[in-house]
């Protein structure tokens, strides 16, 4: 006697570790090293100051008139500061950077080893568009900050 429903179980085909990498990167795009220059764009601005105005609105819209009010300048700041050290960890990142260049530069003898570690270095000197951006967005963001306070955002200090 046959059942309709044999014809539904068929066995699985195996995948090769090749087809199971494309489906990773087909998934989940490709994500460079560290090491590595990334090719994808950065965030759009446009989009940034609309998400960051949403953002700062709905914080305001669900806070308001509560008993935690009280606390929407301190959450309000610690967006804005976010974006703050953000940008101050790349920056930090950038001058290491730029020590490490100089220092291959002085130590470069002509061998390859030297010259790639030097082309490396040189590459994530890139990072200063991610400075950049995250300094844009924390500008973006204390105006927010200001809009919505009264008072201009200042960093903390230690």
């Amino acid at each position: 006697m046959r059942n309709d429903r044999d014809d539904e179980f068929e066995p699985i085909p195996r995948c090769s570790p090749t087809a199971r990498l494309l489906e990773e990167l087909q998934l989940n795009g490709h994500r460079p090293h560290e090491d590595e220059p990334d090719p994808r764009p950065l965030p759009d601005q446009r989009a940034v100051e609309a998400a960051l105005a949403d953002a700062f609105d709905a914080l305001v819209s669900v806070l308001a008139d509560t008993r935690l009010e009280p606390d929407l300048e301190d959450l309000l700041w610690s967006t804005v500061n976010l974006f703050h050290r953000a940008a101050a960890q790349v920056g930090r990142r950038l001058d290491r950077n730029e020590d490490e260049q100089k220092r291959s530069q002085a130590e470069l003898d002509g061998s390859e080893i030297r010259s790639v570690e030097l082309v490396r270095r040189i590459a994530e000197g890139t990072m200063i568009e991610r400075r950049n951006a995250f300094e844009a967005f924390r500008d973006c963001a204390a105006d927010l900050f200001e809009a919505h306070i009264g008072s201009a955002w200042r960093p903390r200090t230690a």
